[in-house]
């Protein structure tokens, strides 16, 4: 049965962009029709003092252009902007996106509610879903947020999600036009640098693979959101159980994730990459593989790719991943 946020969702064709859920919102794409709630709740002071782009009175009409332009934005790769929808009731609380810099390395996040949803915990749960589905669907290595530095609420929001302050500024506010207000900056950062040393003994001992296809591509895979490093991309395979050989865990893992066959002797020994992280040593030692039964396929969630050696730089992976690639594209 669909529960009431389900059937008080906007046709889903007509939503150009992806919808995402939390256990409280939905954040989906904003529609035209969505204009007069924008309107309403946007056109409060309180809010506008908040946000740097925002004048004071909001009009009806700006109401309507900010949300056409924000699906332009969206076709162009510019920005991806949601409403925040109550599931309980449907209802239009606010807003929250992403703003993207130049080749989707970075992006800015913002977000606003409507002063009758202040302090319910809204904020912080749309920006966390926002986080987690900017990591995992974008290349992006750094997301920053800026504040008024009067917004101790904001301050503390972006620094419940994991944004650490990165310094202090100036910024024109549209509603006071003229006037430079003073600004707190924020930055959170895909991967945080490990300054713990690893607990004694923690070695976690995973295996990877580059399947190298005829034409001397390497196939990676992004791992999907809900998963640690999400939007990560790395070389197949997985932690060897107890009692497995390196090869033996290669073989189930390239059954489960990728559903193919692989025989233990076609498994060529190329490499180890080892890697500290903060609570544990990751020890991996790495193959090659050419052959295979069976076409590759995303049986996790995954997102795969062929990747020619050159080109491999071009990918985000895991810091343990990443001085592979220099030995894998010299290699080949």
């Amino acid at each position: 049965m669909p529960d009431l946020l389900d059937s008080l969702m906007p046709d889903m064709h007509a939503l150009a962009g992806p919808v995402l859920r939390t256990s409280r919102l939905a954040l989906r794409p904003l529609l035209a029709e969505d204009a007069a709630v924008f309107h309403r709740l946007i056109n409060d002071w309180e809010i506008c003092r908040r946000l740097p782009d925002a004048p004071f009175p909001y009009s009806a009409t700006l109401a309507t252009a900010w949300i056409a332009a924000a699906a332009a934005d969206r076709l162009a790769g510019r920005a991806e902007q949601f409403a925040l929808v109550d599931a309980a009731t449907g209802e239009i609380i606010g807003c929250a996106g992403l703003r993207m810099a130049k080749g989707h390395k970075s992006a800015d996040l913002g977000y606003w509610l409507g002063r009758a949803f202040w302090g319910q915990g809204y904020g912080v749960e749309a920006a966390r879903r926002l986080v987690e589905w900017a990591f995992a669907a974008f290349p992006i290595t750094r997301l920053t947020a800026t504040v008024a530095a009067d917004n101790d609420a904001s301050a503390a929001l972006l620094q419940r999600v994991g944004f650490l302050p990165s310094g202090k500024g100036s910024q024109i506010f549209m509603c006071r036009p003229g006037q430079k207000l003073p600004v707190k900056h924020f930055t959170l950062e895909r991967e945080v640098p490990v300054v713990a040393v690893p607990r004694k003994n923690a070695v976690l001992l995973v295996v990877a693979v580059a399947l190298i296809d005829a034409q001397g591509k390497i196939l990676l895979a992004r791992r999907p959101e809900g998963k640690k490093m999400a939007g990560m991309w790395e070389f197949p395979g997985g932690k060897v159980e107890t009692g497995e050989t390196p090869e033996a865990a290669l073989v189930r893992e390239l059954h489960e994730e990728l559903g193919v066959e692989v025989a233990a002797g076609d498994l060529a020994p190329f490499v180890f990459a080892s890697h500290p992280y903060e609570s544990f040593h990751l020890l991996m030692p790495v193959f090659l593989c050419r052959r295979w039964k069976g076409k590759p396929a995303p049986k996790e969630g995954q997102a795969l790719a062929w990747v020619a050696p050159d080109r491999l730089v071009e990918y985000p992976m895991p810091p343990a991943d990443r001085p592979l690639i220099p030995m894998l594209r010299d290699f080949l």
